[in-house]
């Protein structure tokens, strides 16, 4: 009777670890590992990290020189927010961040074409942080096929992200997208 016990054990702690280790190696649920270097990053719940008593996410760089950035992200079809404009803000909290870290998001058209961005780039999160409530806040135009959005880090260290939210905001809130300008600027090389 205790062998049979004690190989259910034993099966029961294999399936245990298992479970925890493919947890430990995958993103979340709904988010998915992109960039131009995921693999130099691992992206998890990290249970170790809380805030207000809940899991976080992580992406951290894996490699001793990160050769591009990772972004841990969704992406789904906008029906409920064109013609609104969207906030996604998020806590977010640093550790040696070498390079720059920030929330982004994106809105597509039609073959994937542009119709608004914002990664904070131009805002980075650097260094160490402690827990910090960050926003992207942009308009999604009528005629957008998807929406995407997450956290990335560029180059070395850690950042955490806890309590995102996806919310539709009046006019009066700000866009964010600065990265893109509305019209020409210059043009004779005055300024």
């Amino acid at each position: 009777m205790w062998k049979l016990t004690g190989q259910f054990f034993l099966a029961l702690l294999a399936v245990t670890v298992s479970a925890m280790s493919a947890e430990a190696e995958t993103p979340p649920a709904g988010w998915y590992a992109w960039g131009t270097a995921p693999r130099d990053y691992e992206m998890k719940i990290d249970r170790a990290q809380t805030r207000d008593g809940h899991p976080s996410a992580v992406v951290r760089s894996v490699a001793t020189k990160p050769s591009g950035f990772g972004t841990l992200m969704q992406t789904f079809i906008p029906e409920d927010y064109r013609g609104k404009r969207v906030r996604f803000a998020a806590w977010v909290k640093s550790q040696d961040v070498g390079n720059w870290a920030g929330l982004w998001m994106r809105v597509d058209g039609t073959g994937s074409r542009l119709l608004a961005f914002d990664n904070m780039e131009s805002r980075p999160i650097k260094g160490t942080t402690d827990w910090h409530r960050y926003e992207v806040v942009l308009d999604v135009a009528e005629e957008a096929t998807a929406l995407n959005f997450g956290v990335l880090l560029d180059g070395s260290g850690s950042v955490w992200l806890n309590d995102g939210e996806l919310v539709v905001v009046g006019r009066e809130v700000p866009t964010t997208d600065k990265n893109l300008a509305r019209k020409p600027r210059n043009l004779r090389f005055e300024e």
